[in-house]
C-alpha cells in the first residue's frame, strides 16, 4: 500500500512539473507564433488587396469582438480617398479549412480583392486557389451586401476551379461568412477608420 501512495505522490508531482513547464512554454512562444502568422500568411495576403494603401494595414489593425471571438481587421486607406477593411474568415475545403482574406471598401460596400491565407488542398488542384489569382479575381467588385457568393453549379455566379469544385465551394463559404460578419460589424468598424 505504501509503495502505491508513493507512486501516486510522485506521479502527481511529475504532471504537475510538466503542466507548468509546458504552460510557461506555451506563454513564452505564444506572441512569437503569433507575428510569424501575421508575418508569413496574413502580410502577404493584405499586401496583395491593398497594393495601393496610403498607410500601414499591418500596423494600423485593431480587434472587435463578434460573439465569442475576436475578429482583427486591418484598415486601408486607398488612393482615391476611400476607406477599406480586410479580415480573415475560414471555409471548409476537400482537405480542411481554407482562410480567406477578405478586402471590402466601406464605403461603396464592394470586394476590394480575397486572397487564400491558408490550406490543406491536395497540390495542383485545390491550391490553385493561393496560387493562382484567376479564381479569386472573381470576387473583386462584388458588392458583399447584394452577393450569395455561391459557385455556378449551386446556382451562383462564380466560377468553380476545374477539378477543385469542393475547394471551390469552401471559399465560397468562407466568403458568405465574410459577409455576415462585415454586415454585422460595419458600424463598429466604421467607428474604428
Amino acid at each position: 500500500m505504501r509503495e502505491m501512495v508513493n507512486m501516486v505522490v510522485v506521479l502527481t508531482v511529475i504532471t504537475a512539473v510538466s503542466g507548468g513547464i509546458l504552460s510557461m512554454l506555451k506563454a513564452g512562444t505564444e506572441y512569437r507564433i503569433e507575428n510569424q502568422i501575421l508575418k508569413f500568411q496574413k502580410a502577404p495576403a493584405i499586401n496583395a488587396i491593398f497594393s495601393d494603401a496610403t498607410n500601414d494595414p499591418l500596423k494600423d489593425r485593431f480587434s472587435i469582438q463578434a460573439g465569442e471571438r475576436e475578429v482583427t481587421f486591418f484598415p486601408g486607406k486607398l488612393k482615391d480617398g476611400s476607406k477599406a477593411v480586410a479580415f480573415e474568415t475560414k471555409g471548409t475545403g476537400f482537405g480542411g479549412d481554407v482562410g480567406l482574406m477578405v478586402g471590402v471598401n466601406i464605403d461603396t460596400d464592394q470586394i476590394v480583392k480575397v486572397r487564400v491565407t491558408t490550406h490543406s488542398e491536395t497540390p495542383g488542384i485545390g491550391s490553385r486557389a493561393k496560387d493562382s489569382t484567376d479564381f479569386v479575381s472573381q470576387f473583386s467588385g462584388m458588392n458583399v451586401a447584394k452577393n450569395a457568393f455561391k459557385v455556378k453549379k449551386d446556382d451562383g455566379t462564380i466560377s468553380a476551379m476545374s477539378g477543385a469544385t469542393v475547394t471551390s465551394r469552401g471559399v465560397c463559404t468562407a466568403a458568405r461568412k465574410a459577409k455576415e460578419l462585415y454586415m454585422d460589424l460595419k458600424p463598429k468598424i466604421k467607428t474604428r477608420i
